[in-house]
């Protein structure tokens, strides 16, 4: 089950991949298509996340930084 981590309301736009990045923020950046180049990385909002091991991170449906625990086997 996922859990709220941050509410930041990040209205997505199509074309492009949002992520949490390595400072804790939200980023966006192009997604290439058609042969044509994407990249170009830029800083949506300030979420100011700190991540604990053994959590997937992820901007769910409603533009908020949610996390899932990962499966783990034995």
């Amino acid at each position: 089950m996922a859990e709220v981590v941050a509410s930041t309301s990040v209205s997505k736009e199509a074309g492009y991949f949002y992520y949490l990045g390595k400072d804790g923020n939200v980023w966006r950046t192009k997604m290439a298509s058609g042969g044509k180049p994407g990249g170009g990385a830029e800083k949506v909002a300030d979420a100011n996340v700190t991540r604990e091991s053994g959590f997937l991170y992820y901007i769910d449906g409603n533009g908020n930084v949610s996390r899932s625990q990962m499966a783990w086997k034995k």
